[in-house]
């Protein structure tokens, strides 16, 4: 079943549930994704959103997330914080498991020898083939100082 399925199905289960808080997120999910296929027919990209796309979509608002949860944290409202962090954990479902650290280190090794990266000036290079590989499975603002000192050693 492919992601997209899979938010639907949640969104119908969460509906019989009565899950207020659940159902509410699922919808957001489900209207940026629909935001995303229409940004892409405007593009004259017909086929629609691509499951890479939904990845990085579902991503993106965890991330979001994240950074709301912080803020709101620091001003003191741990009511908003958390209701950030219950929706990073709805989103989360459907994202794809997050690599330890080990898995991290041999994405980059693998990365780096298949753009035949030899020095900093291939870090973009490197990224690009991490984030379209393993969108939504590693945190790429931890990767990239990683990446960089890999780099940095090998050049």
């Amino acid at each position: 079943m492919d992601l997209k399925s899979k938010i639907t199905t949640g969104l119908k289960q969460a509906m019989k549930d009565k899950a207020a808080d659940r159902l509410a997120t699922l919808r957001l999910i489900s209207a940026a994704i629909k935001d995303r296929e229409i940004a892409m027919r405007g593009e004259g990209k017909e086929e629609g959103v691509s499951e890479a796309d939904v990845t990085a979509i579902l991503a993106k608002m965890v991330k979001q997330r994240q950074e709301s949860a912080r803020t709101y944290e620091e001003g003191g409202r741990l009511d908003l914080a958390e209701r950030e962090l219950n929706e990073i954990t709805v989103i989360e479902e459907f994202l794809p498991r997050q690599l330890d650290d080990g898995e991290v280190e041999a994405a980059i090794v693998a990365a780096m020898e298949e753009v035949g990266a030899s020095s900093i000036r291939d870090m973009g290079k490197v990224m690009g083939a991490l984030k379209s590989g393993y969108a939504g499975q590693m945190d790429f603002g931890a990767v990239g100082p990683m990446v960089k000192d890999r780099l940095a050693a090998s050049g």
